[in-house]
């Protein structure tokens, strides 16, 4: 795991985009940080069957964690 992409920081990233999910009724978890830098989400709630969830996570999840750290690698979200 890269040095500057930690758990934490994912976190903060998506904590400033939590409140916009959660007014939808859905939600983000973080799963794992890969070795690589990779960041795995996981969509809960309502996210994990929105049609709009791959715009969500292009425009706002993922622009939030590179926002705060530009060198993750790929960010990928499961569904519930």
């Amino acid at each position: 795991m890269s040095s500057t992409i930690t758990p934490t920081k994912v976190q903060e990233s998506l904590n400033s985009i939590r409140p916009y999910l959660q007014k939808d009724g859905g939600d983000v978890e973080l799963v794992e940080i890969t070795d690589n830098g990779d960041v795995v989400l996981k969509l809960l709630g309502a996210c994990s069957s929105c049609s709009m969830s791959e715009m969500t996570m292009t425009a706002g999840i993922e622009q939030a964690i590179r926002s705060v750290m530009p060198e993750v690698g790929t960010i990928t979200a499961l569904k519930d």
